[in-house]
């Protein structure tokens, strides 16, 4: 069975944000139908991988959905999106005030065409304020959040390569939008949803700000070099890097143990996480004298052994093959046309017990199944023809 096999999502985000949400949403059942231009939308084809152009992130984050394209500025567009949305319980539009508006998918539009509605929005900064009108990605969030200070080195601000403040943003949208379902099914009333890429930043370095606030640090970036705890670095091995991450005292009782050296537990400059972390050059200097005599393989199996976080550094080849990653299928091979072989698509990362959440549909291509959805709305043939040669599918 599917969670939400009774609920209709139109999704007409862009990027990350709102096809992320959409993506979760049908993974856990509903009927989400991805709306884009009639040429299709930029993020269809940013990093290609098809032939023709399709491109990779697109294909991780419309799987489970229906593909339909729609010129909402036509009035004969804004006649099948009252159609639309008629049908629909969530409106997903990651798109900024005044463009919503201009395509009559403002809440208050929305609300005059069904007033039970849930509509999810997402802004860069907030929606009202001082920057309530300007525009931004995932890493000016995190250029505002601390995040870039804090990451590389002292010298050269970095940000994080995978945008971590798109799939936050994202994924907060999801958790709001199913609660505001169960406010509805509780009280019949819609709502309407507002993600922003600067408070999910903000959250995710909340622990930091927190502690700039209180105790004035002014932290510097340290490279891979954790700053409240060690050892928390990267350190090369005979054949590669690895990752450790030892946090707490019980953790680094294990770690002096498998070191061998009863001074790390005695000299009172290691006696706390705060102490290890204002002392973690001398710490990661033993790891790394440590992981320097052993092969990725071996240090990897000793760490284990002893209990202690830690993972090889994978490249993006190594992660698709790796062995945890294979056994667990976190990566469906995902048939698309135009693609050579099946695209690895990242199903959803939770597994329940009692619901199919796997991935159902590819993603759809460009308007897909624009024809069933009209039918669905009552169009007929004749009439879709005339739309198409309009442009207004």
């Amino acid at each position: 069975m599917t969670i939400l096999q009774d609920i209709r999502v139109l999704d007409f985000g862009r990027y990350i944000a709102g096809p992320f949400c959409g993506a979760l949403l049908g993974d856990l059942g509903a009927d989400v139908i991805r709306i884009e231009k009639v040429d299709g939308s930029e993020d269809r084809y940013t990093a290609p991988v098809t032939e023709d152009g399709q491109g990779s992130g697109y294909l991780a984050l419309n799987r489970n959905k229906r593909g339909f394209t729609l010129n909402p500025r036509k009035p004969q567009g804004q006649e099948i999106l009252r159609r639309l949305v008629a049908t629909a319980d969530v409106v997903i539009a990651n798109l900024p005030p005044d463009t919503l508006k201009s395509m009559g998918l403002d809440y208050a539009s929305l609300t005059a065409m069904k007033p039970d509605i849930i509509l999810t929005t997402t802004t860069a900064f907030g929606a009202t304020g001082p920057y309530g009108n300007r525009v931004g990605f995932d890493g000016v969030a995190q250029a505002m959040s601390g995040n870039m200070h804090l990451t590389g080195y002292d010298d050269e601000p970095m940000k994080n390569y995978f945008p971590y403040v798109d799939y936050t943003t994202a994924s907060l949208n999801t958790m709001a939008t199913l609660a505001a379902i169960i406010h509805r099914m509780n009280t019949g009333q819609g709502q309407h949803v507002q993600g922003c890429l600067l408070a999910s930043a903000l959250t995710v370095a909340n622990g930091t700000l927190i502690e700039q606030a209180i105790l004035d640090k002014n932290r510097l970036a340290t490279g891979n070099r954790g700053q409240t705890a060690a050892p928390v670095d990267a350190f090369k091995t005979l054949d590669g890097w690895i990752l450790v991450q030892v946090v707490g005292n019980p953790l680094y009782e294990r770690w002096a143990k498998l070191m061998g050296e009863p001074h790390w537990l005695t000299d009172p400059r290691y006696a706390t996480d705060e102490a290890r972390g204002d002392n973690a050059v001398d710490i990661s200097e033993r790891m790394g004298a440590w992981t320097a005599e052993r092969s990725t393989a071996e240090a990897m199996t000793e760490l284990a052994e002893a209990r202690i976080p830690c993972g090889e550094v994978l490249t993006p080849a190594d992660a698709l093959v790796n062995e945890q990653v294979v056994d667990q299928e976190f990566l469906e091979p995902t048939p698309y046309p135009g693609l050579p072989a099946p695209a690895p698509v990242g199903r959803m990362p939770v597994d329940f017990s009692g619901a199919d959440t796997g991935i159902r549909r590819r993603a759809p291509t460009l308007g897909e199944h624009t024809d069933d959805v009209l039918r669905e709305l009552g169009y007929d043939d004749a009439e879709i023809d005339e739309l198409r040669d309009q442009r207004v599918v």
